[in-house]
């Protein structure tokens, strides 16, 4: 457990020493030894941001420091964190600190300053979390998919579940299947399990699921609460204990149950690939 906390925080460690400079999620995941597409949800369950909003914080923290404390140029100091111009720079000061850069400069300035995360875990009690390790399959779902900014996805998605709900495509909506894309995007898949005797509705497709040892979660009680918990428990409790396995495929599943008569008694599932080592 120690070892993968130690590899969390080198990672940490690397982005505060690369503030002023290129930062590439694949490094950055490579410190954790994790691909990008679990690198990110980790980071988000462990610390309650994404990647892309502690870098901007960090910045933005040690830019308003320079500002107050310097005379550097503002232009030179938006280069230094990555703004190509003063106004983007400025718009981005202006939402995190409430004032502007020139403001910045005033005796008596309020800034606002986000310390350097440091990955810390303790256990506090036993947390009960159900889960079965079972061998599926391959399999292929049908549904319509969009792609997703990791950054900005845990906003976006329930919107694309949203618009689907409008008109549904002839899709019960049994899955969410996250499959990553690049590293930095992923494509979000509404779907069934796919059956080659049914037509495909109009703007869906198909993708195969290999097969694979897979951690089976449940999850009880309304939704989204409960599959939300759950998931960070997943990366928080369960992950840095985990013992003979690791994870496996740049992909996870979101299994939906038919919504029960009372919320408290909805089931559903989150299905992580695994494999032996």
């Amino acid at each position: 457990m120690q070892g993968w906390i130690d590899g969390f925080q080198e990672s940490i460690e690397y982005i505060e020493q690369h503030l002023s400079g290129e930062l590439d999620i694949d490094v950055i995941s490579a410190k954790a030894a994790l691909s990008p597409f679990y690198y990110q949800r980790i980071f988000g369950a462990l610390c309650g941001m994404t990647v892309g909003e502690y870098i901007r914080a960090r910045r933005m923290t040690l830019a308003a420091q320079e500002l107050s404390g310097t005379e550097e140029k503002v232009i030179d100091i938006a280069l230094k964190y990555g703004y190509d111009s003063p106004d983007s720079f400025a718009k981005a000061f202006q939402r995190f600190h409430g004032i502007t850069p020139s403001q910045a400069r005033e005796s008596g300035a309020p800034l606002r300053s986000f310390a350097p995360l440091h990955i810390k875990i303790t256990m506090e009690g036993g947390n009960m979390l159900d889960y079965r390790i079972v061998e599926k399959a391959p399999f292929t779902i049908v549904g319509m998919k969009k792609r997703f900014n990791t950054d900005t996805s845990y906003q976006e998605v329930p919107k694309f579940w949203g618009e689907w709900m409008k008109d549904m495509k002839g899709l019960k909506g049994m899955f969410g299947v996250c499959l990553d894309s690049n590293g930095k995007e992923f494509d979000y898949w509404i779907s069934d399990l796919y059956e080659p005797w049914k037509d495909i509705p109009d703007g869906c497709g198909t993708y195969l699921i290999p097969g694979s040892l897979w951690a089976e979660f449940i999850c009880k009680g309304p939704l989204p609460d409960a599959l939300q918990k759950v998931n960070t428990q997943i990366w928080s409790e369960w992950l840095p204990s985990l013992s003979g396995y690791e994870l496996a495929g740049n992909y996870s599943i979101e299994v939906y149950m038919p919504p029960a008569e009372n919320p408290a008694d909805t089931i559903s599932y989150i299905c992580v690939p695994l494999k032996k080592i």
